[in-house]
């Protein structure tokens, strides 16, 4: 019996160690916790932004679009095994797309695409108004055009400053998809100078893509409508999406506002669109060039070629030298230099800041337009 209880002590005085250490640790971490310095989160770099009021500030300034045209298309017959030409067949449709208005007396900016061969062109307010519109201008380069409506008094978005928008700046897209009138969607600017390759037109010779890519929706019927920023102001233009399927799959482009402040301003003044040339074909900057050229960065474009006589050439700049910035803004691609250039007009000067021989010069010259000069070119003439 001793021995008995003898064991049983010893059995206990064995395991008794196991739970004092295993509370002891348990203590020593409590105490660590209490000890160790609470870090402080980080304030968020994020601002909440409301939409609610910038969409109350622009929707009753986006309008529908909608446009009437005839396609003829062959007619034949099939007569006991022969073709028969019969002549052509008239057949009316309509498209539809949106239209930012942008004058308190009724001129409306959209895309060229939207009322491209259009007869006849309707125009309905977010009130419901419904009036007929008549084609002012249209500019295929850069695929925009600007309409008329006989209206007063009519809510308008200001133009922002393009230039200004930042990558993850939040955004509305305001427009018609599938003619569901005044829909608001809301993104971030995911890019910008963006060079897609989609505006294609035959007789023009030189497109102008730099577009700001957004992830707000945008389908079929946004084509015209605005993209504005937390300030309520029209800093891009709805123009396309990147779709294998013809619908949104995540990522929109927009037409920078300060191209179309340009390409509006021209049209209303001229018909035409006033357009300079630097007059160069460029390439950017891959590691090759930039090793071959001692390039401490991977910035500029490169210029492969400058054309006899433009403005380039008159001022100097040669084939082999490194484009840095047109007017003190950054060039890092061939979309962003079109960007630039496409702000001024021919007889404008123009600052330009190039890369030779390891070695920076910055010369002013003056943009010429198509023809070699400076003379205002007449929509006749386009």
């Amino acid at each position: 019996m001793k021995r008995f209880f003898l064991i049983a002590l010893l059995l206990f005085i064995m395991f008794l160690p196991c739970g004092c250490t295993a509370q002891n640790e348990q203590k020593t971490e409590e105490a660590e916790a209490v000890e160790r310095p609470v870090r402080a989160p980080l304030p968020s770099l994020v601002t909440q932004t409301d939409f609610t009021e910038v969409a109350a500030r622009t929707i009753n300034a986006v309008v529908h679009i909608k446009t009437e045209m005839t396609k003829l298309t062959p007619l034949y017959q099939s007569f006991f095994g022969m073709i028969i030409d019969r002549g052509v067949q008239r057949q009316t449709y309509n498209a539809y797309g949106s239209g930012v208005i942008i004058s308190q007396d009724g001129y409306i900016v959209t895309n060229n695409h939207v009322v491209q061969d259009a007869e006849k062109v309707w125009v309905t307010l977010n009130d419901k108004r419904e009036m007929p519109a008549r084609v002012v201008g249209t500019d295929p380069a850069t695929d925009l055009a600007v309409i008329k409506i006989n209206a007063t008094d009519l809510e308008i978005i200001p133009f922002g400053n393009s230039d200004s928008a930042r990558i993850g700046e939040p955004v509305l897209a305001i427009g018609n998809p599938f003619n569901l009138t005044s829909t608001v969607t809301a993104g971030i600017i995911s890019a910008k100078a963006r060079y897609m390759d989609i505006i294609k037109n035959p007789g023009v010779e030189s497109t102008i893509e730099s577009f700001i890519q957004t992830d707000a929706a945008v389908n079929s019927g946004n084509s015209g409508g605005a993209l504005v920023n937390g300030r309520a102001e029209l800093i891009g233009i709805n123009t396309a999406i990147a779709s294998g399927n013809g619908y949104y799959t995540g990522y929109s482009f927009a037409i920078p506002s300060n191209i179309a402040r340009k390409v509006v301003g021209d049209l209303r003044q001229y018909g035409v669109v006033q357009r300079g040339y630097l007059g160069v074909n460029v390439v950017e900057v891959t590691s090759e060039i930039a090793a071959k050229l001692k390039l401490k960065e991977l910035n500029g474009i490169y210029i492969a070629r400058v054309i006899p006589g433009c403005a380039a050439d008159k001022a100097g700049i040669r084939e082999g030298d490194v484009l840095l910035s047109v007017n003190g803004v950054k060039v890092n691609s061939y979309a962003s230099m079109m960007e630039e250039v496409a702000l001024f007009n021919p007889g404008d000067e123009v600052e330009v800041t190039y890369q030779r021989d390891e070695r920076q010069n910055t010369v002013k010259l003056t943009l010429l337009n198509s023809k070699g000069n400076t003379h205002i070119i007449k929509a006749s003439e386009r």
